[in-house]
């Protein structure tokens, strides 16, 4: 554990020193072009936009559209929306890496669905604002609350106003889940523009968490304090080309460099498990994708207390900002959208024994939905070899019974 904590700590001081340096000592190595999301949607023959989308609070995020399948007949047609919304580290790449057949997205979009990729604030396709630049300390000073409260708002009114359609069905994985969770406790209103929520991963209570970079890390910034003080409003893991080039060859090419590939995986979640390995060197192109150090932090905050509750900044700020000394938590009885919660048993972000926590707490769960395999992990929702027959098929079915239950 404190050698995967320690690599990782050590590719974000090698990242940040090369972007302050404007130094690359290896000059020689060719650079592999990165695509776009657009651009990988279109390699398979699909038809994609971008949509610039800008929050509130001046934050310009990207995201992705496949508005139809070339599969199916008449590409103009109105189609239900769908947002799917990515994980910590991650951008909307995820939902693409794997392939027409077996990726989320494409699987909608076969299925009849207008298909929105989000991206957060602050990752490799949502690094500008209206008003800061990235170098300002104020740009990273969010945490997942402001992804749930400013961002997932939105780009849902965004897909609204672009579609016409009055409401969006929403799948999100991992801390898509988090900030879902807190947009429809924190924004009521916002329940009532969704369909269905789909909850894969949702690391909500997070008291029985095992990841190895949290639990690690707790004492030092899980609690307000100097840790905490030191970290926050950083840019983590700063994506840039010398390191995306440095671990997609150690992906791709020596099998001894590739166990370190595989430990990315390890620290980004809880292990390879069931996952396609042979997605790796793309995976490895734009992940790690960039975040506040905030949501890391607040994330290991929730593992501390057991709670789902707002940033502690400690009781001083906390008192200013929140009228307590104790960060409030988010009433989870607010979200009255209809809920299907997907857990994994060998999850070790969002725990299945933290899981069970939340039926009690939403009054329009639709579904608990253990998947059945004690490997199942938390990248798999994502990348595993079987994830359509397993995830994917299951969400759209359900996706589709509502549609045609509330059908005119």
């Amino acid at each position: 554990m404190l050698k995967q904590t320690l690599l990782v700590l050590a590719l974000s001081a090698l990242s940040a020193a090369v972007l302050a340096a404007d130094f690359n000592p290896f000059i020689d190595i060719p650079f592999k072009r990165i695509k776009t999301s657009a651009e990988r949607i279109e390699s398979h023959g699909y038809p994609a936009e971008t949509h610039e989308v800008v929050t509130e609070d001046g934050y310009v995020l990207n995201m992705f559209r496949i508005p139809y399948s070339p599969k199916l007949a008449n590409g103009n047609a109105q189609r239900p929306a769908v947002l799917i919304q990515h994980g910590l580290f991650s951008c909307s790449d995820c939902f693409l890496l794997n392939g027409p057949d077996n990726a989320l997205a494409y699987n909608y979009a076969d299925a009849g669905y207008d298909v929105w990729l989000g991206n957060a604030r602050g990752n490799i396709y949502s690094r500008n604002n209206t008003r800061l630049s990235t170098s300002h300390p104020y740009f990273w000073a969010f945490s997942w609350h402001e992804i749930g409260a400013y961002d997932l708002p939105a780009m849902i009114d965004h897909i609204l106003a672009t579609t016409g359609e009055r409401a969006v069905h929403y799948v999100g994985h991992s801390q898509g889940c988090t900030t879902f969770f807190v947009m429809g406790a924190f924004r009521p209103e916002y329940n009532a523009k969704i369909k269905t929520a789909h909850m894969l991963a949702p690391p909500i209570f997070m008291g029985n968490t095992t990841t190895p970079m949290v639990v690690s890390l707790a004492d030092y910034v899980g609690s307000p304090g100097l840790g905490a003080e030191l970290l926050q409003n950083q840019v983590f893991l700063p994506m840039n080309p010398l390191i995306q080039r440095i671990l997609d060859t150690a992906c791709s090419n020596d099998p001894y460099f590739l166990s370190y590939c595989k430990t990315l995986a390890m620290l980004w979640a809880d292990g390879v498990g069931n996952l396609n390995v042979t997605l790796l060197p793309q995976v490895a192109e734009t992940h790690p994708a960039g975040i506040s150090t905030n949501q890391g932090i607040h994330f290991i905050q929730s593992y501390v207390s057991n709670e789902f509750r707002r940033y502690d900044w400690g009781p001083t700020k906390n008192k200013a900002t929140y009228g307590t000394q104790v960060p409030p938590s988010y009433d989870i009885t607010k979200i009255t959208s209809q809920v299907h919660l997907y857990v994994g048993l060998a999850d070790e972000s969002a725990n299945v024994k933290d899981v069970a926590r939340l039926p009690a707490l939403l009054p329009n769960m639709k579904e608990l939905y253990e998947i059945p395999d004690e490997t199942w992990g938390h990248l798999d929702f994502i990348f595993a070899r079987q994830v359509k027959q397993v995830i994917n098929d299951r969400v759209i079915a359900s996706s589709k019974a509502y549609d045609q239950l509330h059908a005119n």
